[in-house]
């Protein structure tokens, strides 16, 4: 085993994928879910289990655990453009999202806004709310694209707006910014679905200006499962009030009334262990070893690649490059995905638009790209 060395050397993608037991000769794309964790990423996370566990009767379990908390959160924040106090440690996207979901007290009538791209962590929560008497307003896209004067109308009176830094669907790159600025214009709190965001490309949270960003670290970060992490902006937070309060989450937990901590904190709710995002640090400063613009040139050409072998009635993703995920139609979509992986090249099918999506990481190579193409050429 090579253990990553965090004195700024650089790596090469190539270098990092061969710390990858998981990759193997498998043509795996599909990065876009579930990025395998380096070697040294799942020791990191095991190592600490052992160390918090074994030495529990001599040192202070919690003291150990929340130190770590403190580290990771510093970590993360680093990586996304935040201040440590704006990050609090989750599970997942679909839990970031949903814990901001049960810290707004809505009223019947509300209008919650979303696009038709989101994956089903940006609608379940809104679906729920409907119970209540909430508004949830479905904005159409098409091929994947904002219309920013529909958008502006939909979010009008709007309590809250949630969209994808870059699509699932499609892998457009929606403008984050831009969309925000309408929605805070409006009056309305923006969350943004961020999950496929980090390892791939750059994110700046203060520039893009949003309320809350969700994300996760178990896709192109090929962090361990588990990892999540959720922004929150320290003065929109100060008007959330989250339903699932626990020690974690309050200035004083035996205090008479119930002070959230300033900041992302009030998000924490208790014991958990740290053991995923030990792993996720690790992982981050591998992707940080590469270089994240190295990461996105690689697969922008690996990308295009890809895009010049598929027919233009077939590709559903942007022709110029965008983001690692390119969506293919094909005839049968999840018939496809199985024959693919009989000849191990791992893809997997969208509910929506009707294709395969192949998820391009700096990791994959141009030999798999052609052995993707060479098993789609049945298909045209």
């Amino acid at each position: 085993m090579r253990t990553i060395e965090h004195d700024g050397d650089g790596m090469t993608p190539r270098e990092l994928r061969a710390d990858v037991p998981a990759l193997g000769d498998a043509a795996y794309f599909n990065f876009g879910a579930h990025g395998p964790s380096p070697e040294y990423v799942v020791e990191a996370a095991g190592s600490f289990v052992a160390d918090h566990e074994y030495g529990s009767a001599t040192t202070d379990p919690y003291e150990r655990a929340f130190e770590t908390y403190e580290e990771v959160r510093e970590r993360i924040a680093a990586f996304v453009g935040a201040d440590p106090e704006e990050i609090a440690l989750t599970e997942s996207t679909s839990d970031g999202i949903a814990r901001v979901a049960g810290a707004i007290d809505w009223e019947p009538g509300d209008v919650v806004v979303r696009t038709d791209l989101e994956h089903p962590a940006g609608v379940l929560p809104w679906k729920r709310l409907e119970r209540e008497g909430v508004e949830v307003r479905v904005l159409e896209t098409d091929e994947g694209r904002v219309d920013r004067d529909a958008y502006a109308e939909a979010v009008t009176d709007a309590r809250l707006v949630c969209f994808s830094a870059i699509t699932w669907t499609h892998g457009t790159r929606l403008p984050v910014r831009e969309l925000v600025e309408i929605a805070d214009d409006a009056g309305a709190f923006t969350l943004v679905d961020a999950v496929q965001s980090p390892g791939q490309v750059a994110m700046d949270v203060h520039e893009w200006g949003a309320d809350a960003v969700a994300a996760a670290g178990h896709k192109w970060t090929l962090g361990p499962w588990g990892a999540g992490f959720l922004y929150v902006d320290r003065d929109a937070a100060a008007d959330l009030a989250p339903r699932a309060v626990g020690y974690r989450s309050v200035a004083d937990p035996e205090g008479d009334e119930i002070e959230f901590k300033p900041g992302a904190g009030r998000f924490e709710v208790g014991t958990t262990t740290a053991a995923a995002h030990v792993g996720l640090v690790e992982a981050l400063d591998a992707i940080d070893a590469v270089g994240i613009d190295a990461i996105e040139s690689r697969i922008a050409d690996l990308t295009d690649r890809l895009k010049a072998g598929v027919p233009d009635d077939r590709l559903l993703s942007p022709d110029a490059h965008e983001s690692g995920l390119v969506t293919v139609d094909v005839d049968d979509p999840e018939a496809t995905v199985d024959r693919l992986a009989d000849e191990g090249v791992i893809v997997r099918s969208l509910p929506h638009p009707d294709g395969i999506r192949a998820s391009v990481h700096a990791v994959s190579t141009e030999g798999e790209v052609d052995r993707l193409l060479d098993a789609l050429d049945a298909e045209w």
